[in-house]
């Protein structure tokens, strides 16, 4: 790792500012600093593009102008709003968090890194752009642009992929960023991440801060930052049931915990649960594991289905550590079925258009859709 002389660190800064005031990106949330609106661009910025956000927060804002009224909202209205941008769980940590201020906190909110990391779904780094941004206090904000930018202009050795690694490039960088304007610093970080020193294909030659890009210099750019793949996420097989009356589907409400907690989707069975009933599951053949799958739905939910294949091609999914695999299956059910103790009800397709659904189930549906 190279060390920075405190000149160096004076030249880096003003090089860098000076650069972001002509050049930094003008973004809806970077027209005040006030905290709320820090706070749902972070949020919505993890794991979606910057191009992304901008309609949802512009959206976002009309429908939740400030914090009170994102604390009062109705749950349905807010997964409404956020439809399309994923990671539910997002949303829900945000409405959480709305209530701790509002609630908890007389609508003040905390104003340093630790205080806000109290809040639900604040972790170190979304922390570290409402402290600096908001609040002007001098800390780091360190996502995947700091740790690339840093670990290229530094040569830092350091797998990122470690926990271990976060404090480490947090103290590197308090040293070298600006005590005067961390907001700033931090914007101009994630701005040079975004253009000149991206993960592929970066333009590092008319960068603005080539000259302290060491691994620019040394020709070693692409060995920067240094990241251990992930394990490949675990393949998982499910059955979607398609059970159609006129408009109406009979959905499912998922469990209030888990992937997809509280969405409607078509019921899914997962492969394992319907193999489980056999004492040869090795052996099972495709009629078979029909038959075991509507045995499993009488067991579990008293309803007498007769399954058939829709021949579509299974819809994949992945989320962060799983693959979810889904065959579709088409069913028919009496008008009359007894739904007691089934974990969902009958929605019109006008119903379905009003409410959140999930991704997978939107790629369930245009997949039902494309095999008419």
């Amino acid at each position: 790792m190279i060390e920075w002389s405190e000149n160096q660190i004076h030249a880096f800064r003003k090089t860098l500012l000076d650069w972001y005031d002509v050049n930094g990106r003008q973004l809806p949330w970077r027209q005040d600093h006030e905290p709320y609106h820090v706070w749902i661009s972070e949020i919505m910025l993890q794991q979606t593009q910057v191009n992304t956000v901008i309609p949802y927060y512009q959206r976002f804002m009309t429908e939740f102008p400030t914090v009170s009224d994102l604390a009062a909202a109705p749950e349905a209205k807010l997964m409404k709003a956020w439809e399309g941008l994923g990671y539910y769980s997002r949303a829900r940590n945000l409405q959480k968090a709305a209530k701790q201020i509002v609630n908890e906190r007389g609508g003040q909110w905390p104003k340093t890194v630790e205080g806000l990391q109290e809040l639900a779904g604040i972790g170190p780094y979304t922390a570290g752009a409402i402290a600096s941004i908001a609040f002007n206090e001098p800390v780091p904000a360190v996502d995947g642009n700091a740790f690339r930018v840093f670990a290229r202009l530094l040569e830092i050795d350091l797998d990122i992929a470690k926990p271990q690694a976060r404090p480490i490039f947090e103290k590197i960088i308090e040293r070298i960023m600006s005590p005067d304007r961390p907001g700033d610093f931090n914007q101009a970080i994630m701005d040079l991440g975004s253009s000149y020193m991206t993960a592929k294909n970066p333009d590092s030659a008319h960068s603005p801060v080539k000259a302290f890009n060491q691994a620019y210099i040394d020709g070693v750019e692409m060995q920067y930052p240094v990241k251990s793949k992930k394990p490949k996420p675990v393949k998982v097989s499910y059955y979607g049931i398609v059970i159609r009356q006129n408009d109406q589907f009979l959905m499912q409400k998922r469990p209030s915990e888990g992937l997809l907690a509280n969405f409607w989707t078509f019921p899914l069975i997962a492969e394992d649960d319907v193999l489980a009933l056999s004492k040869t599951p090795e052996l099972v053949t495709d009629e078979e594991r029909l038959n075991l799958l509507e045995q499993l739905i009488r067991q579990e939910y008293g309803l007498h289905l007769r399954l058939v294949p829709m021949g579509a091609k299974p819809v994949k999914h992945t989320f962060t550590h799983r693959q979810w695999i889904i065959s579709l299956l088409s069913a028919e059910v009496a008008p009359d079925a007894d739904l007691s103790f089934f974990p969902g009800k009958w929605l019109s397709t006008q119903e379905l258009n009003t409410i959140a659904l999930p991704k997978v189930q939107e790629k369930l549906m245009q997949r039902l859709v494309n095999t008419k």
